[in-house]
């Protein structure tokens, strides 16, 4: 894409399109992606950014793009901005995982021998688009590349099989859920954090779910450990009345993979067909999102007495999401789970 050149518009022209420039990237948008919109020299925006940073909105508007001396240049500025926004510490062989405030004025200063107050440091970060947001955490042992063989070459072989022999595609997920697990926040007078009053015994149940693009959920409540004998239990039940081939695509949990499930699964004569997803990655089954809103949605926000108290409210939570197809399908509109849709 040829660069536009900015010297050929006028001066007020261009100074409004400075100051558009570093508003949309102070929204939220990368500045690269602004820049490259506008069809200019990467360079600029951070350059305009430094700027702004130095002298404000007046700084953008001068001819001569004066103000006091820059802190921080726009070459810095860069890479600052890639550096937060593409790696995490981790990667530049720094004992943490997450950007903190502290941790970005220290290497700001090694880096480039400057200072800046934590305060200062939070102001740059925000005119550079970015946020503190709570991060999503995968697992150091996912492989990325068999993450994208399976979004790119596995999955889409599965569906094209399924397409073939007119089988349904579930995928399926086991949790367990304790007794004084509490989601959400509560009212209470400033500085007295309220307590939650519980039964003082802990107990626990396990469950197993299924979920269809179509919107389809089905689901066991276990008393006890999920070995392969209740997975197997599990399967027979997805199979009661089905006119056609269910394939279930979970995790590689031992379970799973057990001989008496593979032989199970043979026993079928085809109506059964058992899928892995690549390993440590949770994000991508969609089934993810039934436990999530059990957890948060209905036992999160309660306090059962007993186990019995407390199965009856996990069957009631997911025979009320069973009635809500919408928002089952809905699981499958995620980011990372959008591939099976």
């Amino acid at each position: 894409m040829k660069k536009f050149d900015g010297r050929k518009i006028g001066h007020e022209a261009m100074a409004e399109i400075r100051i558009r420039a570093v508003k949309q990237v102070q929204s939220g948008k990368s500045p690269e992606d602004v820049i490259d919109a506008l069809g200019m020299s990467r360079s600029c925006i951070y350059d305009w950014l430094s700027r702004y940073r130095s002298g404000g909105w007046d700084a953008l508007r001068a001819k001569t793009l004066a103000g006091r001396p820059r802190i921080l240049d726009g070459r810095q500025m860069q890479w600052i901005c890639r550096t937060i926004a593409g790696k995490n510490p981790l990667q530049m062989r720094l004992p943490f995982a997450l950007w903190t405030l502290k941790l970005v004025q220290a290497v700001i200063n090694e880096k480039f021998g400057v200072f800046l107050s934590k305060a200062s440091v939070w102001r740059l970060l925000q005119q550079l688009g970015l946020s503190a947001q709570r991060p999503l955490f995968k697992a150091f042992q996912q492989d990325p590349k068999k993450v994208d063989e399976w979004v790119k070459r596995r999955y889409p072989a599965i569906k094209r099989m399924a397409k073939r022999v007119g089988a349904r595609i579930f995928f399926g997920d086991e949790a367990g859920v304790r007794s004084d697990f509490h989601a959400g926040t509560t009212w209470a007078p400033v500085g007295e954090t309220p307590v939650i009053r519980a039964t003082g015994a802990r107990f626990s149940l396990n469950m197993i779910s299924a979920v269809d693009n179509r919107g389809e959920l089905r689901f066991m409540v276990v008393d006890g450990t999920v070995n392969a004998h209740v997975f197997i239990e599990f399967l027979n039940r997805l199979l009661v009345n089905a006119d056609r081939p269910i394939f279930l695509i979970v995790d590689g949990h031992p379970s799973h993979r057990a001989k008496c499930v593979t032989d199970f699964v043979k026993s079928t004569n085809g109506m059964l067909g058992l899928f892995f997803l690549p390993g440590y990655s949770p994000e991508l089954n969609p089934d993810e999102f039934v436990w999530n809103d059990l957890k948060n949605r209905v036992v999160g926000r309660k306090s059962p007495r007993d186990k019995q108290e407390m199965k009856k409210m996990i069957i009631g939570g997911l025979r009320s999401l069973q009635r809500r197809p919408d928002k089952v399908r809905s699981f499958f509109a995620a980011k990372d789970t959008k591939y099976a849709a």
